[in-house]
């Protein structure tokens, strides 16, 4: 009994670290045209592929955060009253962490800004490395006969 116990610990502990290694995070800071900090300002991350929204509101210092984020292509909205709305879209791989930062327009919240950028291939806020292989590179591994699963 003890044995399964220690076994089933152990099994669940290299399982959390798998799908931790899958995960991405999505940051940024805002600011309005002097360089001043925004902060209570809505933001609001779309997964374009699934429609999942998740959103939350700048902290005191008008930074904005959304750890574990699947793969696949995003959609960041910044919404304050008193500065336009803005909009970015960028595509997530493994372990990428994008850094968006945002410089608010003076306007109507009707009007809007798109921003579309790709984000940065060089990470400077942690030193985790990770990288998409290609369907075609697998089918073409030398495997000499070898199931590659």
């Amino acid at each position: 009994m003890r044995k399964t116990l220690c076994l089933a610990g152990l099994l669940l502990l290299f399982s959390l670290s798998v799908f931790g290694q899958t995960f991405g995070t999505i940051s940024g800071a805002m600011r309005d045209p002097s360089g001043a900090v925004v902060p209570n300002a809505n933001v609001t991350v779309t997964n374009t592929s699934t429609n999942a929204v998740r959103t939350t509101v700048t902290n005191n210092e008008g930074i904005y955060a959304f750890p574990a984020l699947v793969l696949g292509p995003y959609e960041v909205k910044i919404e304050t009253p008193g500065f336009r709305t803005v909009t970015s879209k960028l595509e997530f791989q493994i372990q990428q962490t994008a850094r968006v930062d945002f410089a608010l327009q003076v306007g109507q919240t009707s009007e809007s800004i798109e921003i579309s950028a790709a984000a940065a291939l060089l990470t400077t806020d942690n030193a985790t490395v990770g990288s998409v292989i290609e369907e075609r590179r697998i089918v073409e591994l030398p495997l000499n006969g070898r199931n590659f699963l």
